[in-house]
């Protein structure tokens, strides 16, 4: 054990010599730079992740809009330098035995124990309180993990007409249980494996054992992202804050903003709808929804439909009237190639093409569209 020891905190060591070394690197890469190199390569090597990020923005997106807090907090934490390593040892396939600092600085979800990491740090399963979620909103099934007393959760799915100031409505859960992770930069995730096919590789980089709950994680985002698209549905799994900016502005051109639920307050009670706002144009577009799903790295299921309005309402507290919150929501307006079996239509009693359904967009979800 007391070799095993050694060894981890010789490797860690070095990694961080390393780390120091590659800092000097940069540093004399900057002071050395000329215009000819100045690319989003040179640059994405150069600075810090968020820097960086900062920068890609302000090229693709044309608006003057803040910048989404909601997307900007989940940037990478790591430094030019520590990127440029990790992005190394992932290449080299060599970031499974650097998996300890890479989840720390990182700030990955990770499950280690001394079995599989000598006497390294041990992270605790039941320190994440992990609970998968399932396909978004829009794909939901009548499963039992979504009913309450017998019937769907009520709230999860409503008609547009409850959109409506002055209504009392019920608000489902809108809290977001998952373990705070980052987004990996793009040159990092880009070289990481990412399909059910790599899942063994996968279970090799992140230590999952047989049947361990980080392979469940891994096999069941994996499967989703996987799964076959809906009619007019364009969807894509994205692994980084460069790749979902470049979807959203594929669909909807560069003059758009990011719009998302401000808290969880108001969950799991009645509320008072205040004043309500329909996004202009979000009928004759395609807005890109996007779903955070678990992985040892934060991923977003995104997709756009056609035939859907957004709208965005202040919350209010039904008896002291007083703001709690600031919504959006997204109604969807042809279901006639909807599974009957969809819970919308089990909590509103009805069926395909009959009615639109709407439902909130949870905490840490977003909407993309157009800016206005």
């Amino acid at each position: 054990m007391h070799n095993s020891f050694s060894t981890m905190a010789l490797t860690s060591l070095l990694l961080h010599l390393l780390l120091l070394l590659s800092s000097l690197h940069v540093l004399t890469t900057v002071a050395r730079a000329t215009p000819e190199a100045d690319s989003l390569a040179d640059e994405a090597n150069s600075i810090s992740p968020k820097a960086y990020l900062v920068h890609y923005w302000n090229k693709q997106i044309t608006n003057n809009l803040p910048k989404p807090p909601i997307l900007f907090t989940k940037a990478s934490p790591l430094t030019a330098a520590s990127a440029t390593i990790f992005a190394e040892l992932v290449a080299k396939g060599a970031i499974s035995d650097h998996l300890l600092s890479f989840c720390e600085e990182a700030q990955l979800l990770c499950f280690m124990n001394s079995s599989s990491y000598g006497v390294a740090k041990t992270i605790d399963a039941q320190l994440y309180k992990v609970y998968p979620r399932g396909p978004p909103p829009d794909t939901i099934v009548a499963t039992d993990d979504k009913k309450v007393n017998g019937g769907m959760e009520q709230g999860l799915f409503f008609r547009e007409s409850m959109l409506k100031s002055g209504n009392v409505m019920p608000m489902p859960d809108l809290r977001d249980n998952f373990p705070k992770t980052s987004f990996l930069p793009r040159r990092i995730s880009s070289k990481l494996p990412f399909s059910t096919s790599k899942l063994a590789e996968l279970k090799q980089i992140f230590h999952a054992i047989e049947n361990s709950t980080m392979e469940k994680i891994m096999a069941q985002t994996l499967g989703l992202c996987e799964g076959a698209a809906l009619q007019d549905e364009t969807k894509r799994c994205l692994a980084s804050i460069e790749d979902m900016i470049d979807f959203a502005t594929s669909v909807l051109g560069h003059d758009v903003m990011v719009r998302s639920t401000e808290s969880a307050r108001g969950s799991k009670q009645e509320v008072l709808i205040g004043v309500v706002k329909r996004i202009e144009g979000s009928e004759g577009s395609k807005p890109v929804a996007c779903h955070q799903s678990l992985f040892p790295y934060i991923v977003y299921y995104c997709h756009a439909f056609p035939n859907v309005r957004v709208y965005e309402a202040d919350i209010l507290d039904p008896k002291s009237k007083a703001k709690i919150n600031h919504g959006v929501a997204i109604c969807h307006m042809d279901t006639s190639t909807w599974s009957p079996a969809h819970g919308s239509f089990l909590l509103l009693g009805s069926g395909p093409g009959q009615i639109e359904v709407c439902h909130w967009i949870n905490e840490n979800n977003m909407m993309w569209t157009i800016a206005k």
